[in-house]
């Protein structure tokens, strides 16, 4: 089956793109990601590598519905919760629970803050959806001041591994999703190290969170593929074998042979002088 245009692809990165209803999906989506285990589980790894402290200035780039902002305000923080899509920015700003955060629209590749203006900055699964992540981080690093602290964290989608379904079945969906173009870099997460480095940060570490799923229930919105919930619209399983697909996840789940791995990377460095 030819995979469908890109343009017709939802994706997070031009979510303000696609009709209400399922720009209000997607929206749900991330908050369901945030609610999940397993994502708390590197949350929490990325919250100890960004180490933040009360009286921080702090810039949360890929925002989301604002919920990791929201917290970082709750431990003392000041913090600018920014995303490129204005309707998230709302929907982010619609749960406001009065903490000192300030909502705002932007591009993470073109930062309209000063230099060094933050003490520390965190951006999460956003430079895998980005055309050029090394500009986004360079302007990532621009605007942390020097001995501030950048956290990174993102999928390493060529990690995926999964038993109790046919290989065949896997095989195709596993093609259909990276011949969509989205993401960008499905091997995003491994390449934060590295690419820290090179933008010059120093002290840089970076930790694999193995996110750990055995049964189909646990799944959630963070392997959509896996969600029988995500319409066929959304293109992220072959139209050709949708059916047979679902139904041998829910095979796999009732025979309590289901797994699914997935890495994410929480990458931290420091800003040089």
């Amino acid at each position: 089956m030819i995979p469908e245009p890109l343009a017709r692809t939802p994706s997070f990165s031009r979510l303000d793109d696609l009709s209400a209803p399922m720009a209000s999906l997607l929206i749900g989506a991330l908050e369901s990601m945030a609610a999940n285990p397993e994502i708390q589980r590197v949350r929490r790894v990325a919250w100890d590598a960004l180490s933040p402290a009360p009286g921080r200035h702090l810039l949360d780039a890929g925002c989301g519905a604002g919920e990791v902002a929201r917290e970082l305000a709750a431990a003392g923080a000041d913090v600018v919760a920014l995303d490129y899509s204005a309707a998230t920015v709302a929907a982010a700003a619609d749960r406001h629970d009065g903490g000192t955060v300030r909502y705002l629209t932007g591009d993470v590749t073109r930062l309209d803050f000063p230099d060094a203006t933050f003490d520390g900055v965190r951006c999460e699964r956003v430079l895998q959806h980005l055309a050029e992540p090394d500009r986004a981080i360079a302007e990532l690093a621009r605007v942390t001041r020097p001995g501030g602290r950048m956290c990174l964290v993102d999928t390493d989608w060529e990690s995926l591994a999964v038993d109790g379904l046919p290989a065949d079945l896997m095989d195709a969906v596993r093609a259909h999703f990276a011949n969509q173009g989205q993401p960008h870099h499905t091997g995003m997460g491994r390449t934060l190290r590295r690419r820290l480095v090179r933008a010059g940060l120093r002290d840089v570490t970076a930790i694999p969170v193995v996110c750990y799923f055995t049964h189909p229930s646990q799944i959630g919105f963070v392997l959509p593929m896996f969600n029988a919930a995500v319409p066929p619209e959304a293109g992220l399983v072959p139209e050709s074998i949708r059916d047979t697909w679902f139904a041998a996840i829910e095979n796999a789940g009732v025979r309590d042979e289901f797994l699914a791995v997935l890495t994410i990377w929480v990458a931290r460095g420091t800003v040089g002088s």
